[in-house]
Formats: structure tokens, sequence, C-alpha cells
């Protein structure tokens, strides 16, 4: 692969905008950047990269976009200690599982699996969450083993497609467990980065990463996360929900329309 300098810009946006909005979020960002990275180099003419490459490059980029929204919000109470380990643990035994695994599937089959997530996520997203926000910070309750199970099946399909499974963690823990927006945003961050260490082990090991545009995200992320989650404690919870809903929707879509 060639690395022009209109290569370079494009990967190091594409890294930014959507670690910027991972960090608002509370997403690990590559159900942004898994299309965005898929589908805009060719457009501009630049190089195209296969699904596998992808699918490494975003592993390695959730791993360093979630670091940086995770300190953005360590103060606050923001993060809750015992969904993240429950959910964390959980979710880093599958993505092991999955990324192994995911060597031996085609790029047809791993694209299906995303398809199948998002869509999941994105119903999940429309379903109106009452008074979720209206519970205090430190007397959020959750079932542990509902909460471990279902990060155990996120986990295993997040891994196979290199995302972390932000997406439907967030959903997941609105909807299911009835956490706080901003405690979810929080802690799914933490969620997503002990996820990602799976994902980014079994990429690296099975030799799925391109690592020049793997470093242009990361250094894109470090500057972009924090800021987009210093941006996402002042927005209106409600606000930041209706985005989350849009953009799992719109990629669920898109997603679907390639398989198809």
């Amino acid at each position: 692969m060639e690395w022009s300098v209109g290569f370079i810009v494009t990967i190091f946006l594409i890294g930014f905008i959507g670690s910027y909005i991972s960090g608002m979020l509370g997403i690990g960002g590559s159900i942004i950047k898994y299309p965005m990275l898929l589908y805009i180099p060719p457009l501009f003419g630049l190089a195209a990269f296969s699904a596998h490459e992808v699918s490494g490059i975003s592993a390695v980029q959730v791993f360093f976009a979630t670091i940086g929204g995770v300190w953005a919000y360590r103060k606050g109470g923001y993060l809750n200690i015992e969904l993240i380990g429950y959910m964390g643990a959980s979710i880093l035994i599958g993505s092991f599982i999955g990324s192994f695994g995911s060597k031996m599937m085609s790029e047809g089959g791993i694209n299906l699996i995303y398809g199948i997530l998002a869509l999941i996520a994105a119903v999940m997203m429309f379903i109106p969450k009452k008074n979720v926000d209206d519970i205090p910070l430190d007397q959020v309750t959750f079932n542990k083993w509902i909460a471990a199970g279902l990060a155990l099946i996120v986990g295993i399909g997040a891994g196979i497609v290199g995302a972390a499974g932000a997406f439907l963690l967030v959903p997941i823990m609105l909807v299911v467990l009835k956490i706080p927006t901003r405690m979810t945003i929080a802690s799914s961050l933490a969620i997503t980065f002990i996820s990602s260490i799976g994902a980014i082990v079994g990429k690296i090991t099975t030799g799925q990463v391109d690592y020049f545009p793997a470093l242009i995200m990361v250094v894109a992320s470090l500057i972009a996360s924090p800021l987009g989650a210093m941006a996402g404690k002042k927005v209106n919870t409600k606000i930041l929900q209706v985005i989350l809903a849009i953009l799992i929707g719109a990629t669920a879509i898109k997603i679907w329309m390639d398989i198809l």
C-alpha cells in the first residue's frame, strides 16, 4: 500500500471523528469507523482495506480511544466499578473466543454477524427508557448474572468483527439493566477498553493488523476521545440517547444493504 499525504489525512480524520463521537457517547467508535474505513478511502481513489484489515485497525484504535474517554470520566461517580467488573470480565472471555474464531470465517460471514449485532442494538435503542435518569448514581442496582451473561454473548460477536461491542452494551445497560445514561456511557467506555484487550491480542497474534494506518488512528483517538467525553458531560442525556439511536440505526441499515 502506498502512503500518500491524502491517505494519511483521510485516515487521521476518520480516526478523529470516530473517537470524538466515541468519547461523547460511550461507544468504542468502531461502529462508525468500521464502515468509514471500508468505504471512504476508495471514494477518494485511495487504497481500499479488506474487512480483515479494517477489523484489525479498528481493534487497535478502540483500545486507545476508550483509554482517553475513561480518563475524562474518572471523577464524578460515573464509573460503576461493580458493573465494569462483572461485564468486563465476561466480555473479555467472549472477545478472546470470538477474535480467535474469526480467522476461520469468510468476509461475508464476518459482515453478516456485524449486521445481526447492529440490528439488535438498533431495535433496543428505540425502546423507551422510562425514568432511567432519575436514579441517583450511588443507588444504582442491577442483576449481576444477566449483566455477565449478556456481556459474554456480546464479547463473542464483537471479537469476531474486531469491534469492542459497546454499541450493544449501551442499549443493554439502558434498557435491560436500567443504568442511568451518563453512568452507562462512562462504564461502557471502561468495559469496552477491557473488551478491546481481547480483540487486540487476537488480531495481532493472527497477523490481522496493518500497523501504519493503525498508528495514525491511535494518534487521532488520543486527541479526540477526551474532547468528546468532555462534550458528553454537558449535553442533555435525552439528546445523547437520540444521537446514539440514530447512529446505531444508520449503521445497521448500511450493513444490511451491503449484505443483501
